[in-house]
């Protein structure tokens, strides 16, 4: 039976159905029925599942950006999400067989925002970031945008969604850390020479925190205005338990703590204080006078 909870937030909890899964590189990707989810789910958006069954010790949910949707289809609504096995959740979740059950909630957090106006776009990942940025791509090219893509990962098994980005982007730069393919080094390595060869206004980038603070500095260097989607650890995903918030200055210069999960995880590369994510600085609106951690 598929229950469905609409909660105040506009996400709705859903019992979704394993419909398949599939290894790419030292990635899952797994397909799950989400009745309602796919006419809600922006790019940018993610989902938290419940992980372990229902007498599991693992309380909290695990959070996955959505890779694709598909509203209408023999299973109705379905989602992908894509995920490495490396904790009790995750290799959990790539044991799972069709038809076993998994309860879901989402869409949740705040999408990628799209530009007004037809502008040449970079999009930026690292691993199996890359996952929401081809329904981006998908959103910016009806816009009329350009878009051009960066891939980079450790190894050539750590890259997600090559071919995805072969179909959408007008260029596709790929990296690896040891060289397997593409060029050997790391997105922000190559970012530069896309960035002036595309003349782009805006990039978009999705993986570690300590790459997403190199694309915003490389971004704001060209003059090109970042969304960074931020992989901070969310384990309830709406807003409630406090574990994901990180610095970020606002339109009126003061930093406030915001929260990954609802006031993100898609947040302006130039106002997150990258290097003092994990603290509280000095100044924060609400901290003690001398910070803290």
């Amino acid at each position: 039976m598929t229950m469905t909870v609409q909660s105040k937030s506009g996400a709705i909890q859903v019992t979704g159905e394993v419909i398949g899964q599939r290894k790419a590189g030292d990635y899952h990707v797994l397909t799950l029925t989400a009745a309602g989810i796919p006419e809600l789910a922006k790019p940018g958006h993610f989902v938290a599942l419940s992980v372990g069954g229902p007498n599991s010790s693992m309380l909290l949910r695990r959070a996955f950006s959505i890779y694709s949707v598909q509203s209408r289809g023999v299973y109705g609504g379905t989602l992908e999400i894509v995920f490495a096995a490396h904790g009790k959740g995750t290799e959990w979740l790539a044991k799972l067989h069709r038809h076993d059950q998994v309860d879901i909630v989402g869409p949740l957090g705040r999408p990628f925002a799209l530009p007004k106006e037809p502008v040449p776009c970079v999009l930026v990942a690292g691993g199996y970031g890359s996952a929401p940025m081809f329904s981006l791509a998908d959103a910016l090219r009806a816009r009329g945008c350009r878009v051009d893509v960066v891939l980079g990962a450790s190894t050539e098994a750590k890259l997600f969604g090559v071919l995805d980005a072969k179909r959408i982007a007008a260029s596709l730069t790929l990296t690896t850390d040891d060289g397997s393919v593409g060029e050997k080094g790391r997105v922000t390595d190559a970012l530069p020479a896309v960035l002036k060869r595309t003349d782009a206004d805006v990039v978009y980038a999705c993986g570690p925190m300590a790459m997403l603070k190199s694309v915003a500095a490389v971004a704001a260097e060209h003059g090109a205005y970042s969304q960074c989607a931020v992989e901070e650890a969310m384990a309830c995903g709406i807003g409630v338990c406090m574990t994901c918030v990180l610095p970020v200055i606002g339109d009126d210069g003061v930093t406030r703590m915001l929260r990954s999960c609802v006031d993100g995880p898609v947040f302006r590369g130039d106002r997150v204080r990258w290097d003092e994510v994990g603290t509280i600085p000095e100044g924060t609106l609400g901290a003690p006078a001398s910070g803290g951690h």
